[in-house]
C-alpha cells in the first residue's frame, strides 16, 4: 500500500483461500483498496468467485505435461 512497489506477486494465494486458511472477504477488501497504479497477480488452481469477479483478467492454465509424471521429485526453486 505504500506506491514503493509496481507489482506484487501473491504465489499459490489461491490455496489458503481454498482451505479458508485466510478470508476470502478480506483479501477482496485489502485489494478493492490497492493503490490504482499496483499490479497484483494471484497465482494457484481453483480461485474462489469472488476473487475472479474483482481480477482485471483472469487465465487458467491446463498441465500438458509435467516432469512429475515421469519421477522427478519437486525441486527447490522450481516448484518450492
Amino acid at each position: 500500500m505504500s506506491g514503493d512497489f509496481d507489482m506484487v506477486i501473491l504465489d499459490e494465494l489461491n490455496i489458503p483461500l481454498r482451505y479458508d486458511n485466510l478470508d476470502i472477504a478480506d483479501v477482496v477488501e485489502t485489494l478493492k483498496h490497492k493503490p490504482e497504479d499496483l499490479h497484483v497477480v494471484v497465482t494457484g488452481r481453483n480461485a474462489k468467485d469472488e476473487l475472479i469477479e474483482i481480477a482485471d483478467l483472469v487465465t487458467e492454465m491446463t498441465m500438458v505435461k509435467h516432469p512429475f509424471r515421469a519421477g522427478v521429485k519437486a525441486q527447490k526453486g522450481i516448484e518450492f
